[in-house]
């Protein structure tokens, strides 16, 4: 079928200052940040490991959009250091970061009995414990202000069963726990934590780590016959970044067309 038109800006974060890891390349990170730009957020600040690709971004991002407040700060997620860094970064130069896009995650094909722990713990280690260690240092910054929302980027695999994907599955099942659980802790103090969830959204990585005709069959069977675009996984991350979902906490929305 055919892809949709881009849908314009609506001001939905107008005011607001945005910190999103993972948005160098052309994947849903980047297209989250320029989203975020495109709709209105007064500040932003984007994370990634490659600063070549960050600084690129960055410069897209300001070019496209006018923004000019679009600042950078190189973080791997898995490193406590770095992520302690990155939000102390963004609380300074944004002036108190409004909302956090968890989107880093690692994915990659391998049948469970040929999985090495080194595999296995390194892609637990990005997708859910990163998510984990930002959620954990944005926190007591958002609960001083008593304001703050945080949506992280979960998987429809972490409902799904596929061949060669337990690791990203299991990271993904956590991370839609982790987001409830937070988010239960967090409303008392009014910060809200969801979570998207997509079926197959194709960028550059994604193309990467898994083979064509994987993906190929996996569009095929969406209802509409074809992957998501990256942007339209981020329409739905700027609307549970926006106040259009004030009365929504650990709730992950599925951005799918898959069949059951």
């Amino acid at each position: 079928m055919n892809i949709p038109n881009y849908v314009p800006g609506h001001g939905l974060l107008r005011g607001k200052s945005v910190l999103i890891t993972a948005a160098a390349g052309a994947g849903i990170g980047y297209s989250a940040a320029l989203r975020a730009a495109e709709e209105g957020c007064r500040a932003l600040l984007i994370s990634d490991i490659h600063e070549g690709r960050l600084n690129e971004a960055a410069a897209k991002i300001r070019e496209a959009t006018g923004l000019a407040q679009v600042f950078t700060q190189v973080c791997n997620v898995t490193n406590e250091e770095q992520v302690q860094a990155l939000v102390a970064a963004a609380e300074r130069e944004l002036g108190g970061v409004d909302v956090l896009i968890n989107n880093a995650g690692l994915g990659g094909s391998r049948l469970l009995v040929e999985m090495a722990d080194e595999e296995w713990n390194r892609v637990l280690d990005v997708t859910l414990t990163g998510t984990m260690r930002m959620t954990r240092a944005m926190l007591p910054h958002m609960i001083e202000r008593r304001a703050g929302v945080i949506v992280n980027n979960a998987s429809v695999l972490g409902w799904r069963a596929q061949k060669e994907q337990s690791h990203y599955a299991a990271a993904k099942a956590g991370v839609m726990a982790l987001t409830r659980c937070a988010a239960v802790e967090a409303a008392e103090h009014g910060i809200r934590i969801n979570a998207v969830s997509p079926s197959i959204a194709l960028h550059d990585f994604l193309r990467k780590s898994a083979p064509q005709e994987v993906l190929e069959k996996l569009a095929a069977n969406e209802a509409f016959g074809r992957a998501a675009e990256v942007w339209e996984v981020a329409n739905v991350m700027m609307f549970l970044a926006s106040d259009y979902s004030s009365y929504m906490t650990g709730e992950v929305l599925s951005v799918s067309s898959q069949r059951a």
